[in-house]
């Protein structure tokens, strides 16, 4: 199976219509694709919602010249696509190009975005705290550490009260091994294959995606276990995940007990009676699986497989860099859904909004076992911007409800594409929660989609007829 992220060009001109995008009219920047593809039978075209914002013009280095210093100077590895998007301005859940092109963005910066593209609200607290101070390091007391330390350790069950604020994902999770470690006293972290939690020369030991992998020594001491995917792996059914959209294979599994579970859990048993030491130092794992494609585990895995790690010693830890803040749509955290308690939590991506923030979240005892062992300092961690923005995201997604809109679109949206799968048989699978979703292919690629949740359902159906659309394509070319 090729890796999700192998694919995240596709997925993103799929989601956002980019490679069909006339270059004279914004209004109606699918009239090129939508006559083309209705050469090929489609008979309705659907119009691109509204938006209620004009950008500004594009006053910046012409296209051929941002080429050459690419070129030039910035990593080959990070561009996608053949004639990469040039994009200069956002508004919510749109996104404008240098010549004024409109694209939905459906994929929110890499599930990042999480309150919409240059949100008003917090727009304006980041003017206003950039005009007061933008930095001094946690040394000093200032006003938005701890109110934002306040209101974030609201949203955590006891005894995750203890904060400790980085830049990104990969730092949190480079400091959540360190504490693993320092309160065990133990070397060995187990994590899933095909799961991805950075690429700092810590972390990249236990990301399990193939291209992230290193042909020279890695981080010691991390293991990989069986991912619990009831889609690709070899045991799963109709019963198995938090969704409403369950895997095609069926079983004979009531709703409260599942084979599958029991079979992966036999996996985690012989990892850890034959790949680790008696003594861990703890697990990671990813509520839903992100870079991998949005991957579910059947329901009770987390549980079982905790108390399993525990009794070996070790420390569980929750990544929520994509599934946290509402994401879910029925719970605020990934963890929650699945009714587990993890030792330690990391969060980044949608803490900011697209502000460089990350957090780890654990417990006063692990807080202590860590100062004993190293003096933690991070410079820019937790400065008074990033805090003031982290909590004008926080209070963006309560008075706008957008955990709410992130249920009530995400599974209307979900249920949409699952009726794909009678359409086309080339869609294996459609997965996920709130708006956290992914879509398989039968042979190798995997469309992931997470919009920012403000999305609409008029949002929702444009993308779902984009998609069907691009897969009506297809299929007419690969007959021909």
């Amino acid at each position: 199976m090729t890796p999700a992220w192998r694919h995240l060009p596709r997925a993103l001109r799929l989601e956002t219509s980019s490679p069909w995008t006339p270059k004279t009219c914004p209004s109606l920047s699918l009239g090129a694709f939508w006559r083309s593809v209705t050469k090929l039978g489609l008979h309705t075209k659907p119009r691109m919602p509204p938006c209620d914002f004009t950008p500004e013009r594009y006053q910046s280095m012409p296209y051929s010249r941002v080429l050459e210093v690419y070129r030039e100077h910035l990593s080959p590895e990070l561009v996608y696509f053949p004639e990469p998007l040039l994009l200069h301005q956002g508004h919510m859940q749109w996104l404008f190009d240098h010549e004024g092109n409109r694209y939905l963005d459906f994929f929110s910066g890499i599930v990042t975005v999480s309150v919409g593209h240059c949100h008003p609200k917090v727009n304006a607290v980041a003017q206003k705290q950039l005009g007061r101070l933008w930095h001094t390091s946690a040394l000093f007391f200032h006003p938005p550490i701890h109110e934002y330390a306040e209101k974030l350790s609201a949203l955590l069950p006891d005894p995750l009260k203890v904060i400790f604020l980085v830049n990104s994902g990969s730092e949190a999770n480079d400091l959540a091994m360190l504490m693993a470690r320092a309160h065990s006293k133990n070397t060995d972290i187990i994590s899933f294959r095909g799961a991805y939690h950075g690429c700092s020369p810590y972390t990249i030991g236990l990301s399990n995606v193939g291209q992230f992998k290193m042909t020279l020594p890695g981080a010691v001491g991390c293991q990989s276990t069986m991912c619990p995917d009831v889609f690709r792996g070899p045991w799963g059914g109709s019963h198995c995940r938090d969704s409403p959209v369950q895997t095609i294979r069926k079983c004979s599994c009531a709703p409260d007990c599942c084979h599958a579970e029991d079979q992966y859990i036999e996996q985690f048993k012989d990892t850890l009676s034959t790949c680790v030491g008696k003594s861990i130092a703890g697990f990671f794992a990813e509520p839903i699986q992100g870079v991998n494609g949005f991957v579910q585990y059947p329901k009770g895995f987390l549980k079982e497989a905790f108390q399993l790690v525990r009794e070996r010693g070790g420390v569980c830890i929750a990544d929520e860099v994509q599934t946290g803040f509402g994401r879910l749509g029925s719970h605020f955290w990934g963890f929650q859904t699945h009714g587990v308690l993890p030792d330690i939590v990391t969060m980044a991506k949608g803490i900011g909004n697209g502000f460089p923030m990350a957090a780890v979240v654990t417990t006063p005892e692990i807080a202590k076992s860590l100062a004993k062992c190293v003096l933690h300092f991070n410079t820019f961690g937790g400065n008074p911007m990033a805090c003031a923005i982290g909590s004008a995201v926080l209070e963006v997604i309560k008075e706008e409800k957008l955990q709410e809109n992130s249920q009530e679109v995400g599974t209307y949206l979900l249920l949409k594409l699952a009726k794909l799968q009678d359409e086309f048989e080339i869609i294996g699978d459609v997965r996920g929660k709130g708006l956290m979703i992914g879509i398989e292919m039968v042979k190798d690629k995997t469309f992931r989609i997470a919009p920012s949740l403000c999305i609409t359902k008029p949002e929702a159906d444009f993308a779902v007829d984009v998609f069907r659309a691009a897969v009506t394509q297809h299929m007419e070319r690969r007959a021909k």
